[in-house]
């Protein structure tokens, strides 16, 4: 891809609104500037000319979409392609796609906009400006066509990629008049109609995903794929306890091992092998005599940090959440009530592929390739750790073998291979984790404990509720300007008021949510299903428990709480027939329901277990309905939400990380269980879009897989489950 720079300019570490250039393909560029309507036109060396940034037209008629959201398997790639291609109506066949780096977003002003992928946003926030761009690359070349004919654009109709003048019988591709059309002026962006989502014949459809033919034969290039003329390969350890640091290290013991090249410190805390193989460098490095300050948090258990987050749950103070009413008066003056304290544990990310990033580095220019969420946070992290000016820096972003949050905001995998790098002027150096330093240096999902007390009157029915959840804070690590007044609202994520991301769905008279914060000194960041996947235990389990108390069945209490939140009270109607809700189940089969929301999405599930008497757990059936208002593949969603399923039920059984002397225990997957092939229930998607908002796909799901498999358990055993793991209430998954 040539690039045109329009102006020299002067770029700063620190602010990412920066000079516009413009970019050469060999054929026209159409698209979306967001941040200028009306820019002069450039034209690249070989006199090609291009116009906008999304779409890029060849004279052989291939449409390459442009996508700058990360590919980590979720299929955001085809998701988006599609959307554009609608709008565009081009030929699907003739469709691929291209990634845009951060470096040339900055040239442009950000034309791209965020390229960050988490949070389920892939599709939703970038849906509205790549439909446009679509739409006036159309626009643009059936104009052109106009124009070369003499009649006016009104008379056109195009499909495939083919433009059509009926009175005349005239027909002509979009190859033919790209060039004609990259002289025309872009038409406003904010004035164009966009099509009618019921109507859609690309997207909304199971197309096939444009990238799996090169995942099966080895084309796709992962980050921990990469190799490079001259490369070397690093392997690193950290201090194995949170805070503490690196003293030294006798390298006289390793650096005439085989391949080994160095024996390098990285920062404070950590040292790095540097081999001609990483699997010479790990070894080399588990041989590596270490001596290190474990610090202040080397006698650390899960006990006390259990102990540290339970007094969250009775301490005073003013606590960020609701007050509806009282609900501490309705509650002591109920005729019956409930009160349960619920917990979950640390959990890591475990992505098939571990943290990795290659460097390269001169004392004029720093690059990287990495799988990373967020390239912009890459390419920042890369210029500071570099020390050199954000123009003189690049990230070009590979696949990424998985991610769930952990790729994201925490980018010290990527500042790590630089600094050593930096010891290696132009030598491309790939470190890589292994699964140990992966499973022991994550951010982990935090660790949490609920308290929860609901008022019940004579009939039955909910008359308050108070809950406090007590536990560390991810905005504390990633983002503390979020935390106003020592409060984090955003830890009580699906217990929110207000619509459009993460309202709970029940309206009780009295209400009153709390939260505590309760930081430890193990790291903490978001993890799929932020938030939800603890909240929607707790509240959903909760329910279930006082839906028992008041002796009434478990969708019924549901629905009648939920007569104000027609979209969450649709999939739970929706799960529950293609549940079977309220049918005679088989002998010994125990159904169980759950429903949240999260990441501007709703869901539901139903669960089908046996338990034997040897406390033996097996999940037959799950049934997930989801409302993200516009499905763009339905194919795609099926997937994702049985993803959700695999990790949900993962958490569900085996998923704890515990502390002892300060470090993580389980550091592979020996000691961290994960879902077996053989233990994945049947899984059946229900789609319920209402097309009228854009919701996430990726996470929202995941929430409401454990407290419908724990309501079905308890159905079964015949009291509830408050704590995961399962594994630690002596039962057995299956």
């Amino acid at each position: 891809m040539n690039q045109i720079q329009t102006s020299p300019v002067q770029i700063s570490r620190r602010n990412f609104m920066v000079g516009t250039s413009a970019m050469a393909s060999g054929g026209l560029a159409l698209g979306l500037n967001l941040l200028s309507t009306s820019e002069a036109l450039a034209q690249s060396s070989d006199s090609t000319p291009e116009i906008g940034i999304w779409v890029v037209v060849k004279p052989d008629d291939t449409c390459v979409v442009r996508i700058v959201r990360s590919e980590m398997g979720q299929g955001t790639r085809t998701g988006l392609a599609q959307l554009v291609a609608e709008e565009l109506e081009c030929d699907w066949s003739k469709i691929t796609t291209e990634s845009p780096t951060p470096g040339q977003n900055l040239k442009r002003k950000r034309a791209w906009g965020d390229m960050s992928t988490g949070g389920s946003r892939g599709i939703r926030t970038s849906q509205d400006y790549v439909r446009r761009g679509g739409a006036v690359a159309r626009m643009m070349l059936m104009q052109a066509a106009a124009n070369e004919w003499s009649v006016p654009v009104s008379e056109l109709a195009v499909s495939n990629s083919v433009i059509t003048h009926a009175a005349s019988g005239r027909k002509i591709t979009y190859g033919k008049v790209a060039a004609a059309a990259s002289q025309l002026p872009v038409p406003d962006m904010k004035a164009v109609v966009l099509k009618d989502p019921r109507n859609w014949k690309i997207a909304g459809k199971s197309f096939k995903r444009l990238d799996t033919a090169n995942k099966l034969n080895g084309k796709l290039i992962y980050g921990i794929d990469l190799k490079m003329d001259g490369m070397l390969c690093a392997s690193v350890m950290d201090c194995p306890v949170f805070g503490g640091k690196l003293i030294s290290f006798d390298d006289s013991k390793v650096k005439t091992l085989r391949g080994v090249k160095a024996v390098v410190r990285v920062d404070a805390t950590t040292v790095a092998v540097v081999a001609d193989t990483w699997w010479r460098a790990k070894n080399a490095l588990a041989q590596l005599p270490i001596v290190w300050d474990e610090g202040p948090n080397a006698k650390v258990n899960s006990a006390m940090i259990a102990n540290h987050v339970r007094e969250g749950l009775t301490a005073r103070g003013d606590y960020a959440g609701r007050k509806e009413g009282d609900a501490i008066y309705a509650v002591a003056n109920a005729a019956k009530t409930v009160e349960a304290v619920y917990s979950t544990p640390f959990l890591s990310h475990a992505p098939m592929e571990p943290m990795n990033c290659t460097a390269r580095w001169t004392s004029d220019k720093a690059e990287v390739w990495v799988p990373t969420q967020n390239a912009e946070a890459s390419l920042a992290v890369l210029a500071e750790t570099a020390g050199l000016p954000l123009e003189k820096c690049e990230v070009y972003v590979t696949d990424l073998g998985g991610a769930f949050g952990r790729k994201g905001g925490q980018q010290d995998f990527v500042s790590q291979a630089v600094k050593i790098a930096k010891q290696f002027p132009g030598t491309p150096i790939k470190m890589i984790w292994s699964r140990e330093e992966d499973q022991t240096h994550d951010y982990y999902r935090p660790v949490s404990q609920c308290y929860m007390k609901a008022g019940l009157d004579s009939k039955g029915n909910l008359v308050g509720m108070t809950l406090r959840s007590s536990g560390q804070s991810i905005n504390a690590w990633v983002n503390p300007s979020a935390i106003k007044d020592g409060k984090d609202e955003r830890q009580l994520q699906g217990f929110w008021s207000q619509p459009g991301d993460a309202q709970l769905g029940y309206t009780i008279p009295n209400l009153l949510t709390e939260y505590a914060i309760r930081n430890t000194h193990v790291p903490v960041g978001p993890w799929r299903g932020v938030n939800t996947n603890q909240n929607g235990v707790y509240m959903e389990c909760f329910i279930e428990e006082v839906a028992r108390a008041a002796g009434k069945d478990s969708l019924a209490f549901r629905q009648a709480l939920m007569q104000n939140h027609p979209k969450h009270l649709q999939v739970l109607n929706a799960a529950a027939e293609k549940g079977d809700w309220g049918k005679p189940a088989a002998p010994g089969v125990f159904r169980g329901i759950a429903q949240f929301m999260g990441y501007g999405a709703y869901s539901a599930a139903v669960a089908e277990v046996t338990v034997s008497p040897k406390g033996e757990v097996k999940v037959l059936r799950m049934v997930l309905a989801t409302n993200a208002g516009h499905f763009v593949n339905p194919h795609q969603v099926a997937a994702q939400v049985e993803g959700g399923v695999v990790m949900g039920l993962s958490a569900t059984f085996f998923g704890e990380c515990t502390v002892e002397n300060g470090r993580i225990k389980e550091n592979n997957f020996d000691t961290y269980q994960l879902l077996k092939m053989a233990q994945m229930p049947k899984v059946e998607t229900v789609l319920v879009p209402t097309y009228d908002f854009w919701g996430g796909v990726g996470e929202p799901t995941i929430c409401v897989v454990a407290p419908a498999v724990m309501n079905a358990i308890s159905a079964a055993i015949g009291k509830p489950l408050r704590d995961l793991p399962l594994k630690n209430a002596g039962l057995k998954f299956i």
